[in-house]
């Protein structure tokens, strides 16, 4: 609406009533017109936000000369506005006027009553352009147009404000980040700084990690490298009478081997080591001045080599056959507990008192165990091992069978030291008289001259590379009954249903219980396959060249171990298992099957007749192998030193040692006699 100042007022309104009723009736009807002209500035100002939706370039662009204008007050042709008024005359008569808005006094000024005391910006509606035109010059002028802000949501604003926040917080703590990691640098740096050794000085090179110093690993090698140098220099010299060089290098090559001794790293060397180095060094400098010629050195380094090749074939061979011979040999001590037990046997009169418990031996709802052994120590820790990790000790029973030698000391220790609720019968081999040379091959074959001349007769191959070869095959415990026995067992125990053979030379780390509740399915033997890829299966153990082998058996066939099998003896009478053995050791007299051992004719005998356990319940090759898994020994049920290692003899492999030896009662009377100590 118009309105007006009070000074204003009084000077313009006239004296004449008519005129001032004309004036006022003006009045109104601007205010009317003001007002619908505000309404259409609403509706236009909605309908360019609404062409801004739509993207229409020329609407936006038009806002924002509309807000140009109404910042500085000034709108296009506001001088041409026509003002329509109607006022009574003297008459009363109602009549219209037409007024120019350049007619009013200039201190008649816009007001819009929505702002109250605030100065409304006015828009005026102004020639609009298609939008589909405008979008051709939109991207010319769409660099130049600038936010309005006033038409900004506030919810949107304060979004924007705190995305603006989160933004500078981000980039503040990226800063203090990069920050700390360039200190933790830097403190590193000086770290290794303060521990770096500048006391060595030496040569260095980036294609060599290696550098000369008294305490690195080359200077051990270069010294060896330079003896076998100065013995090709020397072996020249030698044939050109050059005494004096030769006599040098000899001397110098001694002296380095004095300096190396036993040393296997560059710190155990004397202090001296690197000046007789040097020396040699410019010894052979000399050498290589007056001696040096590419081919005859070239033929004296080879002839050397050849020479230490066959050194070290030899140095194996004499290792291969210590080792076997140390294997079949019984060492001291162990040889004394034996003695010592036997002799209290006798004078403690224990021959003459029966066993107790026999009702247990016969109950086949017990867990019965086989174990075939002459070493005393070695059967009382299977015994120890296993009653530890029984949950029912009282349900065991231990079924020991050993030559007549030691079967006076098997017994006794047992009586010296049962082990705690569980049953241990002991018997000699000697007291089963069925197993005669009528009826058991192995000693039939033991009657034969062919094997007494293999394997007892004295005048054997004299030398060493010929005995080491067969010195393993030639052991007479591969025919030993008591190794031959596990064939036997439904003989040796009629009246048991199941029963779980162990060799003498395994530790039990669990509760084997569950064994006798493995279903076999019908097989007579439950072991743990050994086959990996290629090894350990039937063509490393049986002759394939024979055809009562190739025609009978896949060479492929995955091998498994003895030394602790589940062994159903209901399926073994049944399919009669004892009569297949027989069979086949009968056909392999001459040997032309298999060669030792009672593992070939064990996959023989059980081809397809076995159920392979999990392997975790035993664990193999601590008597040979130093590589096996940790893990693996740990968590197995048995662990077996199958080998020529065994855990009783100095050859033993130390880091295995200690699952065998925490079983061994090292505070008994009769170990400490014998000086059998940890």
């Amino acid at each position: 609406m118009l309105a007006m100042t009070a000074s204003s007022r009084a000077a313009s309104i006239p004296r004449c009533p008519a005129i001032a009723c004309l004036l006022l009736l003006v009045m109104l009807h601007v205010g009317c017109i003001v007002s619908g002209v505000s309404g259409n500035m609403k509706m236009q100002s909605e309908d360019t936000k609404s062409r801004a939706v739509y993207g229409c370039d020329r609407c936006s662009h038009r806002k924002a000369i509309i807000s140009a204008y109404s910042a500085a007050g000034n709108f296009p042709d506001d001088e041409d506005i026509d003002i329509v008024a109607t006022y009574s005359d003297t008459s009363g008569a109602v009549q219209m006027g037409r007024v120019k808005m350049k007619d009013l006094s200039a201190s008649w000024v816009w007001d819009n009553p929505t702002h109250g005391n605030h100065a409304q910006q006015r828009v005026f509606q102004v020639e609009t352009v298609s939008c589909n035109q405008s979008r051709m010059r939109f991207q010319d002028e769409i660099n130049n147009q600038q936010i309005s802000w006033s038409a900004v949501n506030p919810i949107k604003l304060k979004r924007w404000m705190m995305r603006q926040e989160r933004r500078e917080r981000r980039t503040a703590d990226l800063i203090h980040l990069d920050r700390e990691r360039d200190n933790q640098m830097v403190d590193a740096a000086i770290e290794r700084s303060r521990n770096l050794d500048t006391t060595i000085q030496g040569k260095y090179s980036i294609w060599r990690r290696d550098y000369e110093s008294p305490n690195s690993d080359s200077t051990l090698k270069l010294m060896r490298d330079q003896i076998i140098m100065a013995k090709a220099y020397a072996t020249v010299a030698k044939s050109k009478n050059n005494t004096a060089l030769y006599d040098s290098l000899i001397k110098l090559s001694r002296e380095s081997w004095k300096f190396i001794g036993d040393a296997n790293l560059g710190a155990d060397l004397g202090p001296s080591a690197l000046d007789q180095a040097k020396a040699m060094g410019h010894m052979l400098s000399l050498a290589k001045d007056q001696l040096y010629d590419c081919l005859v050195i070239a033929r004296k380094l080879r002839a050397m080599m050849q020479s230490a090749e066959e050194k070290v074939n030899s140095a194996k061979k004499k290792s291969a056959f210590l080792i076997q011979l140390a294997a079949k040999t019984v060492p001291r001590p162990l040889h004394c507990l034996p003695l010592q037990l036997a002799a209290d046997y006798f004078l403690l009169d224990h021959e003459s008192k029966k066993d107790v418990g026999k009702e247990k031996i016969e109950d086949p709802s017990l867990y019965h165990y086989a174990i075939f052994s002459d070493n005393v120590l070695a059967t009382s820790v299977v015994v120890n091992s296993t009653v530890q990790h029984a949950e029912e000790p009282e349900k065991h029973v231990f079924h020991i069978v050993t030559d007549n030698l030691n079967f006076p000391a098997m017994k006794m220790w047992f009586i010296a030291n049962p082990p705690a609720n569980a049953t241990v019968q002991v018997e000699d081999i000697d007291d089963f008289k069925w197993l005669n040379s009528s009826y058991c091959s192995v000693l039939r074959q033991l009657e034969s001259a062919r094997v007494k001349e293999y394997y007892f007769k004295a005048n054997q191959a004299s030398s060493l590379s010929a005995g080491a070869d067969n010195l393993k095959y030639r052991n007479p415990k591969y025919l030993s009954m008591l190794n031959h026995l596990r064939f036997y067992l439904p003989e040796v125990y009629p009246k048991l249903d199941k029963i779980l053979f162990l060799d003498d030379d395994i530790v039990v780390q669990k509760d084997l219980t569950p064994l006798w509740s493995v279903d076999l399915h019908g097989m007579v033997n439950g072991a743990v396959e050994t086959c990996k890829e290629s090894f350990h299966r039937f063509d490393k153990y049986l002759n394939f060249s024979n055809p009562n082998i190739s025609d009978n058996f896949s060479p492929n066939s995955c091998g498994w171990a003895f030394g602790m099998n589940i062994f159903d003896l209901k399926e073994w009478k049944k399919r009669n298992i004892t009569g297949i053995y027989h069979r086949w050791q009968d056909m392999n007299e001459d040997r032309t099957l298999w060669k030792l051992g009672t593992l070939p004719p064990g996959l023989i005998t059980f081809y397809n007749l076995t159920y392979p356990l999990e392997r975790s319940w035993h664990v193999l090759g601590l008597g040979y192998d130093p590589a096996l898994n940790q893990t693996e020994i740990e968590n197995a049920g048995v662990i077996h030193y199958n080998g020529n290692y065994k855990p009783w003899l100095d050859l033993a492999l130390s880091k295995y040692q200690a699952y065998w030896s925490k079983y061994v009662q090292f505070d008994n009377r009769y170990l400490r006699l014998c000086n059998l100590g940890e």
